[in-house]
């Protein structure tokens, strides 16, 4: 399946394997990735599995993971996944940006777009996302969103920390 999104200043793309060595550096990257519950990858054998899989899921006649690559001239800054509920009428958003392009709005504007796209292409009417309560930068792109906090909780468990972490959960309205 080949979709590609644009916004003012990105393209997204669907991510895949010829996206190893971008993927591979942020989310390899402790700092990058140190909020993460699945990332940081631990090799680049298991960045590449895990491409492998999205690809495969995009030749899914439905897929329920929609993996895109976020460009912004001609480099690739990220990724942003649309992850659907088994009802097909949710969705979770998420989303990593290499911390080199923190600050800069994209993952405000690729999260957008993939609402956007959610919407009108797939009928989602409802899109909720996670983040450890210390990740200020992901809460206030959720914010940014119109998304709202609707709970909070403890036993977050971060793939890079063993400490017991809150995480909240934020609903788009």
């Amino acid at each position: 399946m080949r979709i590609e999104l644009v916004t003012e200043r990105l393209t997204l793309v669907p991510l895949g394997p010829e996206h190893l060595d971008a993927v591979h550096a942020y989310s390899s990257d402790l700092e990058n990735t140190r909020f993460m519950v699945h990332f940081p990858s631990g090799s680049l054998e298991e960045t590449a599995r895990f491409l492998q899989d999205v690809s495969e899921e995009w030749n899914k006649a439905l897929p329920e993971k929609y993996e895109f690559a976020v460009f912004h001239l001609d480099r690739m800054v990220g990724n942003v996944s649309l992850l659907l509920e088994p009802d097909r009428a949710s969705a979770e958003l998420a989303w990593i940006i290499n911390q080199a392009y923190w600050g800069m709005g994209f993952a405000t504007e690729a999260a957008q777009a993939l609402i956007d796209y959610g919407r009108e292409a797939l009928g989602i009417s409802h899109f909720f996302a996670h983040c450890d309560s210390e990740n200020i930068g992901s809460y206030r792109v959720m914010e940014r969103l119109g998304m709202i906090r609707t709970s909070e909780w403890n036993g977050r468990k971060n793939r890079s920390s063993d400490d017991d972490r809150r995480e909240y959960r934020y609903d788009l309205p």
